[in-house]
């Protein structure tokens, strides 16, 4: 909305690109007069009223929620506020997660005071890609960790693989715990036959997803959906007020409210198309001689993957999946979502066009006909490394600063993660191992750089050694 009233309130550009004298660009001149707080008729994202309640009710409604609620910080947000929802409401020690959980599960966990009980992942392969969490890891955890306040998993994970959420959401409910789904990369999923169900509709308590990472809204814009009574909404709305910004952008906000607009009127129309233009990647791309798209089923027959995730694997081709995403880019100008030693991944959405996406793989055949043939595995750890101390005493321990390389057998301090994906390679509280200066130095040689808490790479905090 915009308000043709004289603006005596924030922001401070009071809706006027002009005093730019033209050094804004176009495009965000028009921001500028879009932009305005919660006057009159805006209504308030804290205390949903009007039309963003409209907004939430439509949510809801799409993905089959007890309620929703919009955010603006992105998914960030949304799994810090239900990690605290999810302490509060049920006490607890610990919280179970996949230990390649996105570094904001981490946050939420030592802000809440809850030890990470840490699950391996289903599956690797060759290439890097991890897998999923299986129900019979989640039970175990359960069995050994009585205090776990929560279950929280990633579904669908950044490449795209999914988890069994309805398995995993009985085992956790036989307990009385909350299910929280981590589907930031899943605002997609059920809205066809062809994509997965989305998490709230098969039993999760609390699902998060950013809408603008698969789906036609603007960056940060997301959703925090909650259903059942082991949390409720009123649980989940009071920490979305203590993780949340108080001045929210509503050009994010009218931006959420397009997109389920956009869902309600033409999901249909829009699933069948991307459908079909999916299907004709991945005719194309099975001609591929050294590259490797994944298949739908991921890297084995019963692991489910979101085929709108184009994952290309290059282990077989004797080049790094950061070489090909370099390639791409000075070649064929096309950008890729991430790349790791072992693949590199291409994120699609509705709003890709048959154009675009022959485009890719034109130029996927072309630099496959090109490399020739090459082993690389980099199969990541498949197990959990040894634990000395909590995050929370990891982190207000008194350390020093080494190079990593040296720091086999001590314990870290801080994290090590590369963005993207965003996934902890070192824990604080890890006692740094082989398997992880090996995984840094895989990352670096690709091209990849690996950072901590104290800057780049190679150095690191660590405890004092006595």
């Amino acid at each position: 909305m915009r308000s043709t009233l004289l603006p005596m309130h924030m922001p401070g550009h009071k809706r006027r690109a002009a005093p730019f004298h033209g050094e804004l660009p176009e495009a965000l001149a028009r921001a500028f007069e879009l932009d305005i707080t919660e006057i009159k008729g805006a209504d308030d994202l804290h205390d949903m009223q009007g039309a963003l309640l409209e907004t939430a009710k439509l949510a809801a409604d799409l993905y089959g929620a007890q309620a929703a609620f919009p955010m603006v910080n992105g998914s960030t947000g949304g799994i810090l506020a239900a990690v605290r929802a999810a302490a509060r409401a049920g006490g607890g020690t610990s919280i179970i997660i996949p230990r390649a959980a996105h570094c904001s599960v981490y946050n939420a966990a030592e802000l809440c005071g809850l030890e990470p009980v840490m699950l391996p992942p289903a599956y690797t392969d060759a290439a890097g890609v991890a897998g999923g969490v299986l129900p019979e890891t989640v039970r175990a955890a359960l069995e050994s960790s009585p205090g776990a306040a929560a279950v929280l998993i990633a579904s669908p994970t950044y490449e795209g693989v999914v988890s069994d959420v309805a398995a995993i959401a009985e085992i956790a409910h036989a307990r009385g715990l909350p299910l929280i789904v981590d589907a930031a990369h899943g605002a997609h999923f059920g809205f066809s036959e062809k994509f997965p169900q989305n998490a709230s509709r098969l039993g999760a308590d609390i699902e998060i997803v950013s809408l603008h990472k698969t789906l036609p809204a603007l960056t940060q814009a997301a959703l925090a959906l909650v259903s059942g009574d082991i949390i409720g909404p009123r649980g989940l709305e009071r920490e979305l007020r203590v993780f949340e910004t108080s001045s929210p952008s509503y050009i994010l906000l009218e931006s959420i409210t397009a997109c389920l607009k956009l869902l309600k009127a033409r999901a249909g129309e829009l699933f069948a198309e991307y459908e079909e233009n999916l299907s004709r990647v991945y005719q194309d791309l099975a001609a591929l001689k050294n590259l490797r798209l994944l298949s739908e089923t991921g890297n084995t027959a019963a692991v489910p993957r979101d085929i709108g995730k184009l994952v290309i694997t290059t282990n077989n081709s004797g080049m790094t999946g950061p070489a090909l995403a370099d390639t791409l880019r000075d070649k064929h100008g096309i950008e890729l979502e991430m790349a790791a030693p072992g693949f590199a991944l291409a994120m699609t959405s509705v709003f890709d066009t048959r154009e675009t996406l022959g485009a890719l793989s034109r130029a996927l055949i072309e630099i496959d006909s090109g490399v020739g043939r090459g082993r690389r595995d980099h199969t990541p750890r498949a197990d959990i490394p040894r634990r000395a101390m909590s995050i929370q005493d990891a982190r207000s321990a008194d350390g020093e600063l080494i190079k990593i390389d040296e720091a086999i057998g001590r314990t870290a301090l801080e994290y090590v993660w590369a963005y993207p994906p965003g996934v902890p390679i070192v824990v604080p509280g890890d006692v740094i191992d082989g398997d992880a200066i090996r995984a840094v130095r895989a990352l670096t040689e690709a091209g990849v750089t690996p950072k901590s808490d104290a800057g780049a790479l190679p150095y690191i905090t660590v405890d004092i050694k006595t």
